[in-house]
């Protein structure tokens, strides 16, 4: 098999492997007992918190751990907005978001009245700072974005976002999924209140994330003990904090060389296809990560199906959405929900540890799949 839908999940590292392992065989005390094996447990809890802290160049004490990017976005959107609706009522966001922030502004609105904006993409299938800087009110209390986009690889102007916020009241989240440990993500650096990540996106393990918040208040959606400062009940998953906390090091390490490869990665599958028919669903500038391609009056279930059965693991958008028979909303948003270009595409996503012979051998089937 070739692996090659890693926005979906990465493959874990031996080295994270190796730390989950003699976390597990060795320290199996619970980080909130007061004994030695307590003790021993939540210094390695700390540890791992500086080193989350210290990839992104903030304060441990604004690490929350979570179970996934998933239950970050839904605590940044969900425990602001509950706790600060004395200041509004009003969230933006925009139509091309993870389901994980579109479905939390909905229940927001559905079950606490919220009014929101989902902010439309350009024509030319791009989110401009403007457009979001237009949606804003006085009564505005949250703006969610992700950096990039996990169907397109789409880079969103999260900087320029962060700036116009600046001068305003509501605060600004950043779904950094599809970037952590692939750029360098600094949330002083684009003003951002909340960020968040997922370990399994960056080679480290899956039910594991963190929620990076700045110095101010928010509601907690689990409720019992008092651990993360009791911004987060639950004993902690201790043996996949020390895996993500070393996946993050180690892709912090190697960012720049890493992501030099993926770029030839990309380059050299269209210098393969590039005799054959496609266009790119490609929207302004991209992570090279991720790729989405379109074969016109080639229905993306029956390649997708093909592949798999040719060996190659690929998909058609969001592993969240997966199984599903609705189309993806985020070209829907740019092409129409009635274009038969939703049912045209695929998705390519690439990691460090692809190759070119892999790239090759794709191409090859790709082109088989096709006749």
């Amino acid at each position: 098999m070739i692996y090659l839908d890693n926005a979906a999940t990465t493959p874990v590292l031996p080295e994270v492997v190796e730390v989950m392992s003699d976390t597990l065989l060795t320290t199996f005390g619970n980080p909130s007992s007061i004994h030695s094996y307590g003790r021993v447990a939540f210094q390695t809890v700390r540890q791992s918190r500086e080193a989350i802290a210290q990839a992104l160049q903030v304060s441990a004490r604004q690490i929350t751990f979570t179970s996934g990017a998933s239950e970050s976005n839904n605590t940044a959107i969900i425990g602001y907005a509950l706790a600060h609706r004395k200041l509004g009522n009003h969230i933006v966001t925009t139509a091309i978001e993870h389901p994980s922030v579109i479905n939390t502004v909905q229940y927001l609105h559905d079950r606490h009245g919220f009014d929101i904006t989902f902010v439309q993409p350009e024509p030319d299938g791009s989110v401009s700072a403007d457009s979001i800087k237009n949606a804003l009110r006085p009564d505005t209390i949250l703006v969610s974005m992700m950096w990039s986009n996990n169907e397109t690889g789409q880079l969103l102007p999260v900087s320029e976002v962060g700036e116009i916020l600046s001068h305003h009241q509501a605060v600004f989240h950043v779904d950094a999924t599809q970037v952590m440990g692939k750029i360098p993500v600094h949330p002083l650096e684009i003003k951002a209140d909340f960020v968040s990540a997922s370990g399994h996106k960056f080679h480290g393990p899956k039910g594991v994330g963190f929620l990076y918040h700045a110095d101010l208040l928010f509601d907690p959606l689990i409720h019992g003990g008092e651990q993360e400062e009791k911004r987060r009940a639950g004993t902690e998953n201790l043996h996949s904090l020390v895996g993500m906390a070393k996946a993050l090091q180690i892709s912090v390490a190697h960012m720049r060389e890493n992501y030099e490869k993926v770029e030839q990665l990309k380059t050299h599958l269209f210098e393969q296809i590039s005799d054959l028919t496609f266009y790119k669903n490609e929207f302004g500038k991209s992570m090279p990560h991720v790729v989405n391609l379109a074969f016109p009056e080639q229905n993306h279930d029956l390649l997708l199906t093909k592949l798999d059965l040719a060996g190659i693991a690929i998909s058609t958008g969001s592993a969240c959405t997966a199984g599903t028979i609705e189309p993806s909303h985020v070209l829907a948003s740019i092409y129409g929900e009635s274009s038969p270009k939703l049912k045209e595409n695929i998705r390519i996503s690439f990691s460090e540890l692809n190759t070119i012979d892999e790239i090759d051998e794709f191409a090859i089937k790709l082109k088989n799949a096709l006749k």
